[in-house]
């Protein structure tokens, strides 16, 4: 039997393929307030200001290519049971080739109603622009497929559930900053092994049992994979 092997990936996943991260210098943030275009009611006040924003980024990211960290974690499917838990909302870990994907803040390149019941279905998104004109089949506007500042994380109880069951878990490029999700890490099983990929490891808030790998996330996966694979 394969051993499970869970990555817990943040925005420093993506950095190297060119996504811009919420807190660097270039931040997406460099232009907009939170305020503006990641809430409910922003959403309420001006959906064309965050239609506009989220369709920037969406071809951003339709632009960019998953790296090498995104291919080696998807190539180790062959060694192991892996499961990608992600904090981010592009799709560059199914492009690489990962084949179980929980996405905890959504995926930009899909739309949900805006209506009351969001959650009941998903709808790709054909090409990079959500507009006015696409509806949901009871005729609410359709939003991105992203979970907001002051929104429940729907499929946090299923990440829940999957940390425990973990033989190997890694954490990579992410601050640990954002709850609820960061607090998955405090959830695992006490036989398994604990890993954190991040240039700055060694400053983040992680339990001692976890062995740091103060690494981008290429470099890191890269020595992850050679000490993982004999």
């Amino acid at each position: 039997m394969k051993k499970k092997l869970i990555v817990f990936s943040g925005a420093g996943m993506s950095a190297e393929s060119g996504v811009k991260t919420f807190r660097g210098g270039d931040g997406l943030w460099e232009n907009y307030r939170i305020e503006e275009v990641a809430t409910p009611e922003a959403w309420s006040t001006d959906p064309e200001l965050v239609s506009r924003f989220y369709n920037e980024r969406r071809k951003q990211i339709m632009e960019c290519s998953p790296n090498e960290a995104h291919r080696i974690i998807a190539s180790l499917e062959s060694q192991f049971e892996v499961l990608v838990i992600t904090q981010n909302i592009d799709d560059l870990h199914e492009r690489a080739g990962s084949s179980k994907v929980i996405h905890l803040h959504g995926n930009i390149r899909w739309a949900k109603s805006s209506g009351p019941n969001q959650e009941a279905a998903y709808y790709p998104i054909n090409g990079w622009e959500l507009t006015q004109k696409d509806q949901c089949p009871e005729g609410y506007r359709l939003r991105p497929h992203v979970v907001w500042f002051g929104e429940e994380v729907p499929l946090y109880a299923k990440a829940l559930e999957e940390i425990p069951t973990a033989d190997i878990f890694i954490v990579i490029g992410t601050s640990l900053m954002v709850y609820p999700a960061a607090g998955l890490i405090h959830y695992l099983n006490p036989r398994c092994d604990a890993y954190l990929v991040d240039p700055n490891s060694h400053e983040l808030d992680v339990p001692t049992r976890f062995a740091c790998l103060a690494e981008t996330a290429v470099e890191g996966m890269k020595k992850m994979k050679k000490k993982l694979i004999f």
